[in-house]
């Protein structure tokens, strides 16, 4: 029901043409023993993913993602019951036609935590970030070993390395300015980052945009969107945490890693942020904003240093 998407043209053509994939979803979830029930598209994401229902999600992955597909199935296989904030429980998974994967998982419930930012106490907000730093703390504590055959990148070194080289022109694509361009690359040679670090389970965008919550009692109910999970260096899962949930707030951060356990250095976590295969430094800049001198050291310490 679904035709091939193997290409960025295929891509913008189908994934986003409801008249096209939801008859797919509609056929796969016959084929699942859920026909009839109701089927809402959620509007964000970069994969289409329907609520099938009140008790259960279907996530597809067209060709081009397959292997984000398996990934996200046996990732979160691995943890299920492990993480003292509620992850979905995989139901099935598996292929479906013109190389398509699907994962059908369960539903969590409860409101994004971006979208009522602004609706939660100070009190709770440093409560629900202390909550994300246990739950941090306990990922990085589960063994990867049996996930290596479906996530990268493998050789730690050699991906900082990969990252190292494309940074500039990477950021230079996204559009940053000459003035910080031109301070990457000594930036970078100043930051020892490990070549051989503790591997660890990454989720590697841990963002607001990923939790549910509870808003009576502001609590987790849900943390989700394991497809770009990596293993490696845990510092790394820091970039989402001090862009987008702490958000360069010294106090909020430091709560987070109070419970994590560990406080990392600013300059590591900045050379991360260039390093991020995500990365998009102007946008960030726009978001959070930077620091009067216009130096990278500054901006290390203006969006991951804690109080």
């Amino acid at each position: 029901m679904l035709p091939p998407v193997e290409t960025d043209e295929e891509w913008d053509a189908v994934v986003p043409d409801e008249t096209v994939m939801r008859p797919g979803a509609e056929d796969l979830c016959a084929r699942l023993g859920l026909a009839g029930t109701p089927l809402i598209r959620f509007p964000d994401g970069s994969q289409p993913v329907y609520a099938v229902g009140d008790e259960h999600v279907l996530k597809l992955f067209p060709g081009a993602a397959a292997r984000d597909g398996e990934a996200e199935g046996r990732v979160l296989s691995h943890l299920q019951g492990l993480l003292p904030v509620p992850t979905p429980q995989v139901h099935d998974a598996g292929g479906y036609e013109n190389g398509w994967r699907y994962v059908l998982m369960s539903r969590l419930h409860g409101e994004n935590l971006a979208g009522v930012w602004n609706r939660v106490p100070r009190a709770d907000r440093e409560r629900l970030v202390a909550e994300i730093g246990e739950a941090l703390a306990v990922l990085h504590t589960v063994d990867p070993g049996p996930l290596e055959d479906v996530l990268g990148p493998g050789d730690w070194g050699a991906f900082v390395d990969r990252q190292r080289a494309g940074a500039v022109e990477r950021q230079r694509g996204r559009g940053l300015s000459a003035e910080w361009l031109e301070q990457i690359p000594e930036f970078l040679g100043s930051v020892p980052l490990p070549r051989t670090p503790r591997r660890s389970l990454l989720h590697t965008e841990v963002m607001r945009q990923h939790f549910l919550v509870d808003p009576d009692g502001w609590r987790l109910t849900g943390l989700y969107d394991f497809e770009p999970a990596m293993i490696g260096d845990r510092a790394y899962d820091f970039v989402g945490v001090g862009v987008f949930v702490t958000r360069g707030d010294p106090w909020l951060l430091a709560r987070l890693a109070n419970a994590y356990g560990t406080v990392f250095d600013p300059d590591e976590l900045l050379a991360y942020t260039l390093l991020h295969v995500y990365s998009n430094l102007p946008w960030y800049l726009r978001e959070l904003g930077a620091p009067a001198d216009g130096t990278l050291p500054s901006l290390a310490r203006a969006w991951f240093g804690i109080e």
